[in-house]
């Protein structure tokens, strides 16, 4: 039986249903890396590169006036709702 698995850290992520194997069984794995999905490390991103990429970011939203139309109707829709209605205790049947 062949199946497919991703590697996130030492975990493989099986995206196939095992079902016809019961719990508790051992399993021993036959690993075949796919060379084209191999990625190589990256290095970690200096301050100056993280605060580029984030100030990349910070302006995605920009020049954008759809987004000022659906916040507004958002605040309004905030600011409409008045709560529920609770029966007033003096029309209610004390029987």
């Amino acid at each position: 039986m062949k199946i497919r698995c991703i590697k996130r850290g030492q975990n493989l992520e099986i995206l196939e249903q095992l079902n016809n194997i019961p719990d508790g069984t051992e399993i021993i794995i036959d690993l075949e890396v796919i060379a084209n999905q191999v990625t190589e490390p990256q290095t970690p991103l200096t301050d100056e590169e993280r605060l580029a990429r984030l100030n990349q970011l910070f302006g995605a939203w920009k020049n954008q006036p759809e987004l000022t139309q659906i916040f507004t109707e958002v605040d309004q829709q905030r600011h409409t709702y008045q709560g529920r209605t609770i029966d007033s205790l003096d029309y209610q049947d004390n029987g």
